[in-house]
């Protein structure tokens, strides 16, 4: 009989009280719009956002890059710098660094 007249469950004698206990722990975390499902769903949108911006980014660079190869300078470089292209009468010298050979040692 001392548990039912403990000052902490007191409160809980009245109905109302009761009844919004119950809605809060129902809304919380049983509904289909509970509070632990919006917040995966908030995640989930920053996730969104962030793979958005990321995706502008890259397609910001691939404009640049298709700007650049639009021009027969452009693409004259590219070749050159990425391809070691040449043209008939020309020799390609490449100068490696030492940094970069042993790295690239490393890796093998």
């Amino acid at each position: 009989m001392n548990f039912f007249k403990s000052k902490y469950l007191k409160p809980f004698k009245n109905i109302y009280v009761i009844v919004l206990t119950v809605f809060v722990v129902w809304m919380l975390f049983f509904d289909a719009h509970s509070w632990i499902f919006h917040h995966e769903l908030n995640k989930d949108i920053e996730e969104l956002e962030y793979q958005k911006e990321h995706y502008k980014n890259e397609m910001a660079k691939d404009d640049k890059a298709i700007k650049e190869l639009s021009t027969e300078e452009g693409i004259e470089r590219t070749a050159r710098e990425n391809y070691y292209m040449k043209k008939p009468n020309e020799d390609i010298y490449i100068i490696e660094y030492e940094d970069s050979l042993v790295k690239q040692q490393q890796d093998e």
